[in-house]
């Protein structure tokens, strides 16, 4: 299913120019991929789109790589936090995701790159995601993912980190 996430994140630029399900599928098809594989995929997209659909996102004139999350219709944030607020992960959410995905979750809030909206949408799609626990690569897809169907750009050195793979990276 990644692998097929993969592609359409790198052929289409955002998720307002993604084909509809049924002409995807066939896109996918030709280039080779298996129906089982293209049809977790697609049903995975759709409940993006499902948990997207009610958001609506104010990006911020000084900063596009910024946004507000807020619901359709409200003039607040739909999830308002102060700044000493913590996300508190069910057992399973915990059990999911595993403590690297739980641990680089954090790490993308205190950067500022998922707000407490988007983080949601990422937990939301990572239960719906294979795998126990999901592995870090395949969480960094989905944050992609997210940000790609909301059109937000992340920062080029957060996209530097989502696309990069940890193997062959040299400590300084």
């Amino acid at each position: 299913m990644f692998e097929v996430l993969v592609f359409v994140y790198e052929n289409y630029w955002r998720g307002d120019a993604c084909p509809e399900p049924e002409q995807l599928g066939r896109k996918l098809s030709a280039h080779g991929f298996e129906a089982d594989e293209i049809r977790e995929a697609l049903h995975w997209l759709d409940g993006l789109s499902l948990a997207t659909q009610g958001m609506q996102i104010e990006r911020h004139p000084h900063d596009a790589a910024s946004a507000t999350v807020m619901l359709r219709g409200m003039p607040e944030a739909a999830l308002p936090q102060s700044d000493d607020a913590m996300r508190v992960y069910s057992q399973a959410e915990q059990e999911h995701l595993g403590a690297e995905c739980l641990g680089f979750i954090r790490f993308l809030e205190s950067s500022n790159v998922l707000s407490c909206g988007l983080r949601e949408i990422v937990i939301e799609r990572a239960m719906a995601a294979p795998g126990n626990p999901v592995a870090i690569d395949e969480l960094k897809i989905i944050v992609l993912m997210v940000h790609w169907s909301t059109g937000i750009e992340p920062d080029a050195l957060v996209l530097d980190e989502l696309c990069e793979s940890r193997e062959g990276r040299v400590a300084h």
